[in-house]
């Protein structure tokens, strides 16, 4: 009993500022989401297909913040104070890079990838709008995922939840008034979340320049350490690749459903977004609490971390699930004045809070394995689970069973991932000793 008191105590001085921390976050998307909703259905529509053009390029690059999160962790269970702020100044480095990078070639392309998951010209003019602003925020969105990352790491939550709710009150006050007030439009709604983002940035980067220096860690880019970061990262993008695909051909198969569902569409994974943002608190401690055990090379606390954090997965996905539940009904009125997405969203709302509680151990079970550096694993079974979702919402479209069937498929997707990843953590393949394990 004093053990598992101890490792609660672990998990719940983790995943509670987490938590705060990781809701924040796609409150931007839902401010956005309820903004914009009300201006209109085709607005709407054209949010949901900029959000999956960049949630797709920013989710490929969520290996800046689980790697170094694993990585900074092993550092400092090892003692090794120094080399874990080394690591973390390097993944700034390479996130404001990659930012750059991409960010130029999202604005370059913007016009074709807005067309390709619109339902509708009109559809698709607003996306781009929406999309060309957001482009110049991707170097801040990327460094913020490095920075929280290493913060994890270090186990310092509170910074990264004070910098996300000061960022998301900001992105509220700034999108309302460039909206409504000045008559932006979606441009305006994309205009408040950029510099919403680049305050959250340049404060993260402020803070953990300062730590390093008192770590001894240099500053400057070291080119072979960013390299290697990169290189770890590999495995980790193929596995976002495969959940950011899944993503796409769902609201590909909605926007082939018409406008309607389209609009339905993204205010739906906007509140799974939130959800699955919510239980990742867990996974987060899974990441930290794991590298931690494994860097000091206790694989006994490890094992009796990952049980008991499944066991919180599990309650906090019926939890959710629950609450969504008693929900579904009225939360739609607060997205958009459409009777016709109203009508489409509590079904479909209904079977998404049937899933949480097998979402809830998905998300530990991944969050352990990342914390392990399992990243070959990881992608392995990505592209498993990958292979098994296809079919499942291509029927969908092929059959036109409707927009509540697009949810049911996801619960087949979050199945199978359940299945790939507890197989994983029945074994011991995973359970590697000592501060030296990368993502691969």
């Amino acid at each position: 009993m004093r053990l598992r008191a101890d490792v609660d105590r672990q998990i719940l001085a983790v995943a509670v500022p987490a938590f705060f921390a990781l809701v924040t976050e796609p409150l931007m998307l839902l401010a956005d989401t309820a903004i914009i909703g009300h201006l209109g259905t085709p607005e709407l529509a054209g949010l949901a297909a900029a959000a999956v053009v960049l949630g797709t390029v920013v989710g490929l690059c969520v290996f800046l913040a689980y790697g170094s999160t694993a990585a900074v962790a092993r550092h400092h269970g090892a003692g090794e104070v120094s080399a874990a702020y080394g690591l973390a100044i390097s993944s700034l480095w390479l996130a404001a890079g990659l930012g750059a990078v991409l960010g130029i070639g999202l604005a370059a392309t913007s016009g074709p990838l807005s067309a390709a998951v619109s339902s509708s010209q009109a559809v698709a003019d607003l996306a781009q709008q929406y999309l060309l602003v957001s482009t110049l925020g991707l170097p801040a969105v990327l460094v913020v995922l490095a920075a929280t990352g290493a913060m994890r790491g270090s186990l310092d939550l509170r910074t990264p939840l004070v910098v996300t709710v000061v960022a998301n009150v900001v992105n509220v006050v700034l999108n309302v008034g460039l909206v409504y007030g000045l008559d932006w439009g979606v441009r305006g709604a994309a205009t408040g979340t950029v510099l919403a983002q680049w305050l959250a940035a340049a404060w993260l980067v402020a803070v953990i320049v300062r730590r390093s220096r008192r770590a001894a860690a240099p500053l400057a880019p070291r080119v072979g350490e960013i390299l290697d970061a990169a290189r770890q990262g590999v495995p980790l993008i193929v596995r976002t690749l495969t959940l950011r695909v899944s993503i796409v051909l769902a609201t590909l198969v909605a926007a082939d459903l018409g406008d309607v569902p389209l609009a339905a569409h993204q205010i739906a994974a906007a509140l799974v977004g939130f959800l699955a943002f919510g239980l990742d608190a867990i996974a987060i401690a899974g990441q930290t609490l794991t590298g931690r055990a494994l860097g000091a090379g206790d694989a006994g606390l490890t094992r009796a971390l990952t049980r008991r954090m499944m066991a919180w997965g599990v309650a906090t996905g019926f939890l959710a699930g629950f609450v969504l539940a008693v929900c579904a009904p009225w939360l739609p009125h607060l997205f958009t004045s459409d009777v016709e997405v109203r009508n489409a969203l509590v079904p479909a709302l209904l079977v998404v809070a049937a899933i949480q509680p097998l979402s809830g151990l998905v998300f530990v079970l991944d969050g352990v394995l990342i914390g392990a550096g399992d990243g070959v694993y990881l992608a392995v079974a990505g592209l498993i689970v990958l292979a098994a979702y296809t079919p499942l919402v291509l029927l969908v479209a092929w059959t036109g069973a409707g927009f509540t069937w697009l949810w049911v498929a996801y619960g087949g997707f979050i199945a199978a991932r359940l299945a790939t990843l507890w197989h994983r953590e029945r074994g011991d393949a995973w359970l590697v000793l000592g501060p030296g394990r990368s993502a691969d």
